[in-house]
């Protein structure tokens, strides 16, 4: 009887790809492929008349029917964009999608097409849902050619003779073909429903459990298409990943490393491969005067199955809410459980000032860049996000890390910048105790500035304590803990640092500089030349690189490391200045060395010179006297790097003496 049979199957095959569109599946050599619905929806259209043109105006009456936000033009080339990632496409050169520019798309590629068999012979739409609803009949749409309907037995089509014995009655023939036939039917139902993972078993594809401890966020993308709008995206980016940071049940990925995939064409299983994780956030970001709208999926990296989507849509104002309900849905839909505090920290989000939030994702934007012109253009785009709102804690808190970094990287003297930063970050925690950030900053000060190691400590708990995935806080962690001589705890959390962010060039070389202080100079080794396969020319390896062969006696790679730093800095970095001469030193070319102090010494040059690292190079040169003149003027000025003097190897021959023992104690360094 009509329409009484199991549901007609409509399979497109083009190349090795496979488009199921009753079940809303694409399989490239029969492994499932991840293509969220709207792109899917568009490749089903375009491949339901092949050869032919898909107006632009078509697939917009089709697809885009309720469209009252994003511009259709900027949502079509999205999609068109997602499907050719997918299928390996390429627009100057397609072998499936080609463009005619200003009027549509035509896919290229031979296409087949194969149906169930049954009575009715009615073409499955290719836009109908999961399920085999159909359009309305007035819905203008494709007409589907199909291949001749083929038996739902595998092989070749069975001749009337083929199976049967000469004498036997036909009857039974008839009776165990509609046995078959009705257990044929409870099977294809049973699949369609995928009762009990049978589809899975029976396709021989081993069901995989829906178990997510790790998540990786990926770049959401600019939908506006302006270069300028980039900081927008990224700072969403950014407020997701510290929103879901905050679940201490699941690992995210830092910023850092998800950034160094943005643009990229790797499959999201290939990234969550490198990056360790078991599933992923995909999304675009939309911005429109006041008004923003995220769309957002997870994906199971596993299985490049997608989990779930969802779109939002608020007021500018009200995006804090925003970032907060996302990650809620998220840590719902895999399962997460969170704590009451929990719950409370991502339901807690005020209005914002719109003018005020752009300023701040800009600072951060400039931010990130870690230069000192972008530290510098980030405490202006700050300073102005306060004026704006000047209860905006996060932008004082912004600030207060702008201030930290300037003085941490030798920009500028230490007693310039830990004021301003203490300040800021005080009044950030003062409007708002619960900002990870705050609490690191405060205590990069407290460790750094005011060797206050147990006020330090505390608030770097603190910090952690609130958001477990915050990658920063453990790194700050790992180097206080290093500083004070506990080398086996900074060890373990300075790997945890590289687990939630394990792409950090920063975080990467100070696993090297953290084993150097223990004195684990063969691991550091192999730590620092994984830290320069990620990035060959950051200066700081190559200067951790040439301490440890320096401790090791290995003089002439010692040199060969500090020159390298000094070729990347053109000379303009004074710490790779000072270490080229520090391992001349401890190589015994005390005249290269002392030419190297002159010219530094210069007050010419203008530079900040760190009194810290001055006193290394003395200490190398076996002059004790002027190593501890050195150290006692990096006392004065509270100088940055002076938080590691109790543990810092260059300093050994210095330990002995009672002036040296009386400035440790002077710090306050436990014993």
């Amino acid at each position: 009887m009509a329409g009484m049979g199991v549901p007609i199957v409509s399979v497109l095959r083009f190349g090795v790809f496979e488009l199921d569109r009753r079940t809303g599946e694409l399989r490239k050599a029969g492994m499932l492929v991840h293509l969220p619905p709207q792109p899917f929806k568009v490749l089903a259209l375009l491949t339901s008349d092949p050869g032919q043109l898909v107006t632009r105006e078509e697939i917009c009456q089709q697809l885009w029917e309720s469209e009252t936000f994003v511009d259709f033009e900027q949502g079509l080339n999205h999609c068109i964009k997602q499907i050719r990632t997918v299928l390996g496409d390429d627009a100057d050169t397609p072998r499936y999608i080609e463009t005619l520019p200003r009027r549509g798309y035509r896919f290229i590629a031979p296409v087949e097409t194969t149906r169930g068999s049954g009575s009715d012979q009615e073409a499955v739409h290719p836009l109908a849902p999961v399920g085999g609803a159909v359009p309305d009949k007035d819905t203008p749409h494709r007409n589907v050619s199909t291949a001749a309907p083929v038996d739902v037995r595998s092989g070749p089509r069975a001749r009337p003779s083929e199976g049967t014995q000469r004498g036997e009655p036909l009857q039974r023939h008839w009776v165990a073909a509609a046995s078959v036939a009705a257990v044929v039917a409870m099977l294809a139902v049973l699949m369609a429903l995928n009762v009990a993972g049978l589809r899975d078993w029976l396709l021989g594809r081993a069901a995989v459990p829906l178990k997510i401890g790790s998540i990786a966020v990926l770049p959401l993308e600019n939908l506006s298409r302006d270069p300028e709008q980039e900081y927008f995206a990224d700072g969403m980016t950014e407020a997701l990943i510290t929103d879901l940071g905050k679940v201490s049940a699941l690992r995210v990925i830092s910023r850092t490393s998800v950034m160094h995939y943005k643009g990229t064409a790797k499959t999201l299983p290939e990234i969550a491969r490198e990056l360790n994780v078991d599933a992923g956030v995909e999304g675009a970001v939309m911005r429109s005067g006041d008004r923003v709208r995220i769309t957002a999926q997870l994906i199971q990296a596993a299985t490049d199955k997608h989990l779930w989507a969802e779109t939002y849509e608020r007021d500018l104002r009200d995006v804090l809410a925003l970032q907060g309900e996302v990650a809620r849905d998220i840590t719902t839909e895999i399962q997460i459980r969170l704590t009451p505090q929990q719950q409370a920290r991502l339901a807690s989000a005020r209005p914002v000032n719109p003018e005020a939030h752009e300023l701040y994702l800009k600072g951060r934007y400039e931010w990130n860049k870690r230069t000192e012109e972008g530290l510098k253009k980030g405490i202006q785009y700050f300073e102005g996000a306060i004026a704006k709102d000047p209860n905006y804690a996060v932008a004082y808190a912004g600030l207060a890390d702008s201030y930290g970094i300037l003085a941490d990287n030798g920009f500028s003297p230490p007693e310039e910048c830990y004021p301003k930063a203490r300040a800021a970050a005080l009044r950030a925690l003062e409007i708002d105790d619960s900002l990870a950030e705050a609490h690191t900053s405060l205590a990069q000060i407290l460790q750094s500035y005011d060797w206050d190691w147990s006020g330090g400590a505390r608030e770097i708990q603190r910090a952690i304590e609130l958001n477990p995935g915050y990658a920063n806080a453990h790194h700050l962690y790992a180097l206080f803990l290093s500083g004070v001589g506990r080398h086996a705890e900074a060890i373990v959390e300075i790997r945890k640092a590289r687990e939630l962010d394990p792409l950090s060039i920063r975080i990467n070389a100070n696993v090297g500089l953290v084993l150097y202080l223990a004195r684990e100079y063969d691991q550091a080794l192999e730590g620092l030349r994984k830290a320069l396969e990620l990035d060959p020319n950051d200066i700081d390896s190559h200067i951790y690189l040439a301490l440890v062969y320096s401790q090791k006696g290995m003089h002439d790679e010692a040199i060969a490391a500090s020159r390298k730093a000094q070729d990347l800095s053109a000379g303009k970095d004074q710490t790779s200045n000072l270490a080229l001469a520090y391992v001349y030193a401890v190589a015994g070319r005390r005249g290269e060395a002392l030419k190297i102090l002159a010219e530094l010494k210069n007050p010419s040059r203008g530079s900040y010179l760190p009194p810290e690292t001055v006193a290394e190079v003395y200490a190398g040169l076996g002059d004790k006297q002027e190593a501890l003149t050195w150290l006692e003027k990096a006392y004065a000025e509270h100088a940055t790097y002076l938080d590691v003097l109790k543990v810092n190897p260059a300093f050994d021959p210095l330990r002995s003496d009672p002036r040296f023992q009386d400035l440790l104690r002077r710090m306050n360094f436990p014993p």
